[in-house]
């Protein structure tokens, strides 16, 4: 039985951009992480050691996204998937997108988002 796990906008500030005052002044960031694996022994047994760990998950995201500083999105979504794949090499696939709320763009603008996706 195949499925879906997701972690959904997980918040955090980060210091993350292009240009200076981004890197200087940070800003806030949603990530939404999903991971599409065989389920069937976590329904059968209900045992989190059958499935993925959402918490673990988190705590992948918050590193990369707090604890670091990239120019690109896209870099930190790269990052993340390829963490969470290493973490978990039994996945079919897992999905990342960040979000970069109110990214300067000389105008207004709710987010800009990356999603990056690796089915190894």
């Amino acid at each position: 039985m195949h499925g879906t796990v997701r972690l959904i906008n997980a918040v955090f500030y980060g210091h993350h951009g292009v240009m200076e005052e981004e890197n200087h002044l940070g800003g806030r960031y949603e990530v939404d992480v999903e991971a599409d694996l065989d389920l069937a022994d976590a329904v059968a047994s209900d045992d989190l050691n059958d499935t993925i760990n959402y918490e673990a998950i988190y705590d992948i995201v918050k590193a990369q996204v707090t604890e670091h500083e990239y120019a690109l999105i896209e870099r930190l979504a790269g990052l993340i998937v390829q963490e969470v794949a290493a973490v978990y090499p039994a996945l079919d696939a897992v999905e990342v997108t960040v979000r970069k709320i109110g990214p300067p763009v000389g105008g207004l603008a709710d987010r800009s988002e990356v999603t990056l996706r690796h089915e190894p």
